[in-house]
């Protein structure tokens, strides 16, 4: 089985004053980060959705020469448009299956991957990481549950598919930084410490 790693990385950053991509860790940007963490053994290629300043997140991030990069248009129509972007992107390229990784969770440790990985490589259409009683990222998504993120409405995306199909889902245990999501520089100085 093929794995593709998806990060979605196309957004405004309007909370967080501009690209969360953008945003350092040390001397990496968030992007870059995200990048890393899907660079696991299971992991076949990685997708990386820009939108917003593509140009600048490009230019500004060490992205790998290896990623494919593609940029939605329509980043202010909502994430889905992403997804669905980056579902194509991995079609293309002979995925079976697709890691969602949203870039404002730099912190996922590289376990929570490998298990959302190995899940899906078992058999679940979709496999979901879980700390402290909350879903967590990456979200893995066999190809069977593609049909159905490409249907959900736009204002729901993924959220959608996932209360639409519980019985989908296989819950693998996560960790702390796969619930950190950040989206507001009180959240940034909090779990980064800036």
């Amino acid at each position: 089985m093929r794995i593709a790693a998806v990060v979605l990385a196309a957004g405004r950053g309007r909370r967080a004053g501009g690209p969360k991509a953008l945003l350092r860790i040390g001397s990496s940007t968030f992007l870059d980060q995200a990048i890393a963490a899907m660079g696991r053994p299971g992991v076949d290629s990685v997708v990386v959705v820009l939108g917003y300043e593509a140009d600048r997140v490009r230019a500004e991030s060490a992205l790998p020469r290896d990623a494919l990069v593609v940029v939605n248009e329509g980043y202010d129509d909502g994430m889905l448009g992403s997804v669905i972007a980056g579902l194509d992107a991995a079609d293309q390229a002979g995925a079976d299956a697709v890691l969602l990784h949203p870039v404002d969770h730099p912190l996922v440790a590289p376990a929570t991957v490998d298990r959302v990985a190995d899940a899906v490589r078992a058999g679940a259409l979709i496999a979901v990481p879980s700390y402290g009683g909350r879903r967590g990222h990456p979200g893995g998504f066999a190809r069977g549950a593609w049909t159905a993120l490409r249907a959900a409405p736009r204002t729901e995306g993924a959220r959608y598919v996932l209360a639409s199909h519980p019985d989908w889902i296989h819950h693998v245990e996560g960790d702390r930084g796969c619930v950190a999501g950040i989206d507001t520089p009180e959240d940034y100085r909090r779990l980064i410490g800036a």
